[in-house]
């Protein structure tokens, strides 16, 4: 059996780009309740970083930030904002929209949920769900099954024998174990077989006859 060790997913912005996410203001739906955790008191060199806690129907997330963000929280206009201390400082720029869309993803999460849905493409593949939910067994033709430990937060299920869905309030762990479940049969270009991720397509070469 193959066991998969699910890696933590890495995100960035460009200058421009993050300025501009960074200012548009994030509206909370009324079911999401949002808590600022002040940092704690930094030792030496070393800045703690602040915490934002986000509760919803399906769950609840916690995102850090570094202290030159304030995120400022209008319960009467139900919406969340994000500023820098000196938006002319490059790292500050890129954090604050790197910040602000990870702090709408987490809204969204928390209260309408991310999906990720896998497409089994290949002669005999197959997918399922075992112990509880626990694990995603899958036959992609490989002398023995493949056997993924669902990450916590995920719920995973086959609505078809070639179709795996995934749902999660944690938008990067959903797209993080999608990938993970994709690099065991990565789509191939000759003869279309592989495992696909949402509406991913790929374009079909023809082999060169020698």
């Amino acid at each position: 059996m193959f066991r998969l060790a699910i890696q933590a997913r890495g995100f960035s912005s460009t200058t421009a780009v993050g300025s501009k996410i960074g200012r548009a203001p994030i509206t909370l739906p009324p079911s999401v309740t949002v808590t600022k955790i002040a940092a704690p008191p930094s030792v030496g060199r070393k800045q703690n970083q602040a915490t934002i806690h986000i509760k919803g129907p399906l769950g609840e997330l916690t995102l850090p930030y570094p202290q030159f963000l304030t995120v400022d929280i209008d319960e009467t206009a139900r919406k969340l904002t994000v500023t820098p201390d000196d938006a002319d400082v490059r790292e500050q720029r890129e954090m604050w929209g790197s910040t602000r869309a990870r702090l709408q993803n987490h809204v969204t999460g928390v209260s309408e949920g991310h999906v990720a849905i896998l497409r089994l493409v290949g002669v005999g593949y197959r997918a399922s769900i075992e112990d509880g939910g626990k694990i995603v067994n899958l036959k992609v033709q490989y002398a023995h099954p493949v056997e993924l430990p669902v990450p916590q937060g995920v719920k995973a299920s086959t609505p078809q024998p070639t179709r795996i869905l995934l749902e999660g309030p944690d938008k990067e762990v959903v797209k993080q174990f999608a990938a993970d479940i994709r690099k065991w049969r990565e789509p191939e270009p000759y003869k279309g077989k592989g495992i696909f991720v949402n509406n991913e397509t790929i374009k079909l070469k023809q082999r060169k006859i020698k």
